[in-house]
């Protein structure tokens, strides 16, 4: 199984949401806060490195 998120106007998630579900789909409405987080982890997950780095060079990068 997969899935889509479409983000659209007020009208236009209804008319998707009820063709959806017409078509025996399981509609799920996100907030545009949800909607965010879900776009930031997936960023944080593209750019992940694996490495790790000291506590004093992130304390000197913020200070500056």
């Amino acid at each position: 199984m997969s899935a889509i998120l479409i983000r659209a106007d007020k009208q236009s998630n209804k008319i998707l949401s009820e063709l959806a579900k017409k078509l025996g789909a399981d509609v799920l409405s996100v907030k545009d806060e949800q909607f965010e987080d879900l776009m930031m982890g997936t960023l944080m997950d593209k750019v992940k490195t694996g490495k790790t780095v000291p506590k004093s060079t992130i304390l000197k990068k913020l200070k500056s």
